[in-house]
């Protein structure tokens, strides 16, 4: 048998979260430390493949001493420190994040925003008709993926995963500047005249569903998409030998998009072009 590497053990990091001691390994976020205890912290731009880029702000905590509220997804927990995650602080905080994320933007493909919108009374329609919203059409220029802008938050987790934390393409960034602020490819042209390489890594991070297939656009446009009928089987790619695991997502017999487990050491939730969207022949019944 092959002995499996293992890293250096972490010593423990003590502190006080919500009045109750906490013990994390060093390295680990506050967040890290509140999920294990079970708490619920809201958050849309953290992922767990990627860096986090503190954009959201919606899982901010507060840590006794310090002058602002913390982003939990990328402050490290230190000892001695005290946090207090729903202080009238931080929920006041979450609540005016919420109310103008959803005045601005179309959240309803976001999970569990609605949720958040209600245990934290945020009313969002409190800032008017005339709040900033794109208000431009859908992106649909191939047959794998729709890019809809006016879903996106600007978290910079595509980007992040086009970019050098993943795949290294570069097809896509950040271009404006304010309001205007915006993820394009270059010179605003068409997905199929950019670098893109249709890995698709870009639609796994997504948090709002302005990237998505093609499939999941076409059917929640039909009104047929419908996730609690779904079924979701882990296998592993059969076009090479490296051993991607895909997930098939099943509605109605046929395969309705393919994504990858996020702990599986080889993947780490990104796939090819042809393990995301090469699923066509499986149910080609002709």
């Amino acid at each position: 048998m092959t002995a499996i590497p293992l890293g250096p053990p972490r010593r423990l990091v003590e502190f006080t979260l919500d009045g109750q001691e906490a013990r994390v390994p060093e390295g680990s976020t506050i967040l890290d430390a509140c999920r294990a205890a079970g708490k619920d912290i809201p958050t849309l731009c953290q992922g767990d493949t990627l860096t986090p880029k503190n954009a959201c702000r919606v899982c901010v905590v507060e840590v006794e001493g310090a002058r602002t509220l913390a982003p939990a997804c990328s402050r490290k927990a230190e000892p001695g420190m005290e946090v207090h995650t729903d202080t009238e602080r931080a929920r006041h905080s979450r609540k005016i994040v919420l109310e103008l994320l959803a005045s601005s933007v179309d959240l309803s493909t976001t999970p569990k925003v609605a949720e958040w919108i209600k245990e934290y009374e945020a009313k969002p329609d409190r800032f008017g008709p005339d709040a900033a919203r794109l208000n431009e059409e859908p992106k649909i220029d191939n047959d794998l993926y729709v890019r809809d802008y006016d879903k996106c938050i600007l978290c910079y987790k595509c980007v992040d995963a086009c970019g050098d934390q993943w795949q290294n393409t570069f097809a896509i960034s950040v271009s404006g500047r304010g309001f205007d602020a915006r993820i394009a490819v270059e010179h605003d042209a068409p997905l199929t005249d950019s670098a893109c390489v249709y890995c698709g890594n870009c639609i796994e991070v997504c948090p709002t569903g302005a990237l998505s297939f093609k499939s999941e656009f076409d059917m929640r446009a039909a009104g047929t998409w419908d996730e609690s009928a779904q079924t979701q089987t882990t296998t592993v790619c059969a076009y090479c030998g490296v051993g991607c695991n895909l997930t098939l997502h099943v509605q109605d017999n046929e395969i309705v998009k393919v994504t990858s487990p996020h702990d599986n050491p080889v993947t780490h939730g990104n796939l090819c072009i042809k393990g995301r969207f090469g699923y066509q022949h499986v149910q080609n019944r002709d």
